[in-house]
């Protein structure tokens, strides 16, 4: 994985990078943005379901889908960024049905860092607790206050006593998203590790998608 910025499409063909709209979720819609403007800016649209659907992991399949319904018509190309993201197969079955793909994995966390990076990460350690660049610009907000912990620090070892590291996923090199990384780490009594994946995963699938 290299440490850099990176989303190259530049081998989608000219007559593809027309007509096409991406629906992320909220939590990935900035590094998208990212992929997008490397790559002249026009290459695709992009819209996004509210992040915090995380917490609301049945209204994610029909969101998707009324976004797709939405779309039809105005544009020659609909991808889905997201991953199961605990919705239980329902929005692949959703996908199906409209004859939409997305971003092959489970989570975020599996295509940024790739699926058998991953995989290898989580067989390695299993009690690990990840972040990406948008849990840490967040933490405090989804984490913490999230969790009740500013109001019961007390559930800190109930939410966590089982977690060993805290190993964040980067996707954009930043000093200062590093060390309020590290801060985290701390907080939750974790070891720190910090892997830097950049944006190929999300770039290579929509190469490959877009051909």
């Amino acid at each position: 994985m290299s440490g850099a910025l990176s989303g190259d499409l530049t081998s989608v063909p000219a007559a593809c990078k027309t007509g096409t709209l991406v629906i992320a979720c909220g939590a990935l819609a900035r590094e998208l943005i990212a992929v997008r403007d490397l790559n002249g800016g026009d290459l695709f649209d992009v819209t996004a379901l509210p992040a915090i659907w995380h917490n609301r992991p049945e209204k994610i399949a029909p969101g998707v889908r009324a976004k797709i319904r939405a779309a039809r018509g105005r544009y020659q190309r609909i991808l889905v960024l997201y991953g199961d993201c605990g919705t239980g197969g329902d929005l692949d079955r959703v996908l199906a049905e409209e004859g939409v793909e997305r971003i092959e994995g489970e989570h975020c966390y599996a295509f940024y860092a790739g699926l058998d990076t991953f995989a290898a990460e989580h067989e390695a350690e299993i009690g690990t607790f990840y972040l990406t660049d948008y849990l840490v610009r967040h933490f405090d907000r989804l984490i913490i206050k999230g969790l009740g912990l500013d109001r019961h620090p007390q559930l800190l070892p109930v939410y966590f006593g089982h977690y060993t590291r805290l190993l964040y996923l980067a996707q954009l090199p930043d000093e200062k998203l590093d060390l309020k990384a590290r801060m985290a780490a701390e907080r939750l009594g974790l070891r720190y590790e910090r892997r830097m994946t950049g944006l190929e995963g999300v770039s290579g699938f929509l190469a490959k998608a877009m051909r």
